[in-house]
């Protein structure tokens, strides 16, 4: 995993859906849901994504991710979230519906890494899940114990989840589809955090006012 690391880093909108929520004797929650419904894709990919669209499924589908591997080889990930401003022991649970091509030769699976900058600065990999999506919709799922944070004097800034692409010689279709992605942070102090999921990349005037709100509305740990 280690070593030279190009990663294509797409524009965001940060915080998208999210919602935060006081809980049991100090502890803090704060949630996100992305359902692909307003055109976005992904934050950024690594490896050989041929391409990262919004795709219209249909149905109670709606829009979804579709990721496609090209050329074969390697891992190709999509970059679905990306969590900052965690402290040691901050919890993170994320889920999200994968979908092969309806044949054994695509398929997904969550993953995670971690950041030690902005989302293309590799920090490590956190591990995932070894369930894979199969030829139906299915819920792949994970939980990461932040380490390795600023506040305990490491490097680690963020934890970006992957949606992990795995395609095989000889499919018909070497595409992966990933919808009805969640993410929840649980830890004592949220005050810094903030879940990044994509977004439609907005017109250069409304990229102006966002960066604007963005420096009025952050928030600093103390």
């Amino acid at each position: 995993e280690r070593g030279s690391r190009k990663m294509k880093v797409m524009a965001f909108c940060s915080a998208a859906f999210v919602a935060a929520a006081a809980t049991t004797a100090g502890a803090e929650t704060m949630s996100a849901f992305y359902d692909w419904s307003d055109g976005g894709t992904v934050l950024g990919t690594y490896g050989n994504i041929g391409s990262a669209e919004n795709y219209w499924w249909g149905g109670d589908q709606g829009s979804v991710l579709a990721l496609t591997e090209e050329p074969m080889g390697g891992t190709p990930q999509g970059f679905v979230g990306w969590i900052t401003g965690l402290q040691d022991g901050d919890v993170i649970d994320a889920s999200f519906l994968g979908l092969g091509d309806g044949t054994e030769f695509s398929k997904v699976r969550i993953w995670a890494h971690y950041t030690t900058g902005g989302i293309d600065d590799f920090g490590g990999s956190a591990g995932g899940n070894n369930t894979y999506s199969g030829a139906e919709w299915t819920l792949l799922e994970d939980s990461w114990t932040f380490s390795g944070g600023t506040d305990s004097g490491g490097d680690h800034t963020g934890l970006v989840i992957e949606a992990r692409v795995y395609s095989y010689s000889g499919q018909v279709m070497n595409t992966a589809f990933v919808d009805d992605l969640s993410i929840t942070v649980t830890g004592d102090d949220l005050s810094g955090v903030e879940i990044n999921v994509p977004g439609p990349i907005p017109a250069p005037g409304a990229l102006a006012l966002l960066g604007l709100a963005g420096l009025a509305g952050r928030r600093r740990r103390h």
